[in-house]
């Protein structure tokens, strides 16, 4: 496989210029095309680019003739360009069988009763023919010479608990791990976990205290995700991921996922304070742990959840319309930076206002000092 050239580089490079080049390498996750042409996409990636965007996350569902489509038109831009498609949600997707969706600690498939909101039709991970799919629809769209990689979202299992910015939400107090959230209790996973360490989970009354099952779903995600990598590289493109925060303190504990075990090329934690009920400083605590977890051998990309309307976040019931606000923002991308992020990822670019941009004009253009060296 050819030496992937990572923007990381790009960082060091342009730290070493004017304060007035960009310092920052940004990314944006952003969805579309829905009903823009041509002409509106071009528009729309050069004002991206022109305000300091580098690459895009982008979504077009699994076809990938969007990814072709669009994917041309970032080329032409200068934006890197990756194809960024959930794995394990699987919303009316007829190529899916009912019998592979995930089942709970009550018995329940996320196909039926899904866990919180409609779209979680969590697929289990445990099964091959399920892979086969995923490899396939992945493939297809890493050979388009105009994708520069694949970006995974969803490469994991429901929420066991939620972030507490969300529990009033949804009107629960999460204290613990409840069956109804706990995935996969399948047949297929219950006998192979049986199989592999003589424990019948179904039979344990608190089965949140059994290490062997977390780590056995643990590694089911971690399995995936690798075999993915492998083909993808094959192709000589990039993949990488969306992810909780951490790895330990919040995306093992609540959505069993072992990232710092993934044998991807950057990891985009979504470090989205406010659902966590917590401020920017906690950003950059997310990102030393990354970083210092995986002991600076991948980029780390801080993901930003921007607030779509500043003047309202105050009153504003629903958490999810939350986010960094323009007086938030400076100080998410300096603390991201100073606790060794490679760069940032917005969540989107379509929320933030003029003054969000001008703000994040001059932070992606400041050089940061990272206040602690991982030895």
């Amino acid at each position: 496989m050819n030496k992937l050239i990572f923007p990381a580089l790009f960082c060091f490079l342009l730290s070493c210029s004017s304060g007035k080049d960009i310092v920052v390498p940004a990314y944006a996750w952003l969805s579309g095309p829905g009903m823009l042409n041509d002409k509106e996409i071009r528009k729309q990636f050069t004002d991206l680019k022109k305000k300091g965007i580098i690459g895009l996350m982008y979504s077009a569902g699994q076809d990938p003739e969007p990814y072709k489509r669009v994917g041309r038109i970032a080329k032409k831009v200068g934006l890197e360009f990756q194809a960024w498609i959930p794995t394990m949600v699987q919303n009316n997707n007829p190529a899916i069988k009912p019998e592979w969706y995930a089942l709970n600690g009550l018995g329940e498939s996320a196909l039926d009763k899904p866990a919180y909101v409609s779209y979680y039709k969590f697929v289990c991970p445990n099964r091959e023919e399920f892979y086969q799919y995923l490899e396939g629809m992945y493939s297809r769209i890493a050979d388009l010479p105009e994708v520069d990689g694949i970006h995974l979202d969803y490469i994991r299992f429901p929420d066991v608990i939620l972030a507490r910015g969300l529990w009033k939400k949804y009107g629960l107090v999460m204290d613990r791990e409840y069956p109804q959230y706990d995935y996969c209790y399948c047949d297929k996973c219950v006998a192979d976990f049986k199989a592999k360490t003589g424990i019948d989970i179904r039979s344990v009354k608190d089965p949140s205290q059994v290490e062997e099952w977390r780590q056995f779903r643990y590694d089911l995600i971690t399995n995936i995700v690798n075999r993915l990598a492998d083909m993808v590289h094959s192709k000589n493109k990039k993949i990488t991921a969306a992810v909780f925060p951490g790895p330990n303190s919040v995306a093992k504990k609540i959505v069993r996922r072992e990232w710092d075990k993934w044998n991807i090329d950057a990891f985009f934690p979504m470090n989205y304070n406010d659902f966590y009920l917590e401020g920017t400083r906690w950003i950059g605590d997310m990102c030393k742990e990354g970083v210092t977890v995986l002991n600076n051998s991948k980029p780390v990309y801080s993901g930003l959840f921007i607030c779509p309307d500043p003047a309202k976040k105050a009153t504003e019931p629903d958490p999810e319309n939350h986010g960094l606000i323009p007086s938030e923002l400076e100080a998410a991308i300096r603390e991201s930076m100073e606790n060794g992020a490679a760069g940032i990822c917005l969540f989107t670019p379509g929320r933030m206002t003029v003054g969000d941009w001008q703000i994040f004009k001059k932070a992606i253009r400041t050089n940061y000092k990272i206040r602690w060296h991982n030895n």
